[in-house]
């Protein structure tokens, strides 16, 4: 299915980042879990920067108590600018973290109800505009030589319209623990989506494509989580409201051609640094000889 219908630009952008972290604690006691940094820069710069490559300029962070770092990381640190210009020291490292102003708009996501709530919480912000969706615990980095995840999905929607996910094929025995779709008729990289099921048993998921963190939606996903139930986990899950969607609207996904790193895991942070770093001019040798010292003392 394709939308032949005129479409709206991709101009939003949401940021769910109200969770608590507690898998990082006590690193996340007192700062925001999105802030942790994969080398010199946090976890939710590499999403923002993402949406910016896409044509993305509004964003919207849905926020909850003691997360007011994120929205401070993309203001004017006078002080710290000062010190810098008095010491005559470049200002463009901070140039990422500059947001035009009334360009970000934080609204709080008072009570953990999942990620579909949280998507709802920005309701009054999106309007009646489709939106992208970013979940900066999942870093997707490209493959050399092609473009962010974000602009491959906006490249998608430009040609069919509609709703889009992004994922990735993983082994079957993984599955359990994501969003994952029931695959319709494939070309190239683009799949159309006839289901979608949330954490299936290994036995019971429709394939081995799961969700991976980008999504682009019509408005018309915040009426129906407006009266959506609670799923799995006792949380109000956006899969199932999209899953409600299938059918009405044109639903694609984009298998990304490029890297996920699960930066909601310990190990994934500690993966993500590393392969970063070793990609890096300015790091790769110096890194890798740390890397074989450690394992050969290991």
């Amino acid at each position: 299915m394709t939308d032949t219908a005129p479409r709206k630009p991709i101009r939003k952008a949401v940021f769910p980042v109200a969770g608590m972290g507690t898998r990082f604690l006590p690193a996340t006691k007192a700062i925001p879990k999105e802030m942790l940094p994969v080398i010199d820069r946090p976890l939710i710069q590499y999403a923002v920067d993402e949406a910016r490559e896409a044509g993305i300029d509004q964003l919207i962070f849905v926020t909850g108590r003691g997360k007011t770092a994120i929205v401070e990381h993309f203001d004017h640190a006078f002080e710290l600018e000062t010190t810098m210009k008095d010491r005559a020291k470049s200002l463009e490292i901070l140039e990422p973290t500059r947001i035009q102003p009334g360009n970000l708009v934080a609204v709080r996501q008072q009570v953990p109800l999942g990620l579909g709530h949280a998507i709802w919480c920005a309701r009054a912000i999106v309007g009646d505009e489709p939106f992208a969706i970013f979940l900066p615990d999942e870093l997707m980095i490209a493959n050399k030589g092609s473009t962010g995840c974000m602009k491959q999905m906006v490249e998608a929607y430009n040609e069919v319209g509609g709703n889009l996910i992004s994922v990735l094929e993983v082994p079957e025995e993984d599955v359990s623990s994501y969003g994952v779709i029931a695959p319709g008729e494939r070309r190239g990289a683009l799949t159309e989506v006839t289901g979608l099921v949330e954490k299936p048993k290994r036995e019971d998921a429709p394939s081995n494509l799961i969700i991976s963190g980008r999504y682009i939606l019509q408005p018309e996903v915040m009426r129906v989580l407006e009266g959506q139930e609670k799923g799995a986990g006792g949380e109000i899950q956006l899969t199932d409201a999209m899953a409600q969607m299938i059918g009405s609207q044109p639903f694609h996904a984009v298998t990304f051609a490029g890297k996920r790193y699960d930066c909601g895991s310990k190990t994934g942070m500690v993966e993500a640094t590393l392969a970063l770093a070793l990609g890096r001019e300015d790091m790769a040798d110096e890194v890798r000889a740390i890397a074989r010292r450690l394992l050969e003392a290991s």
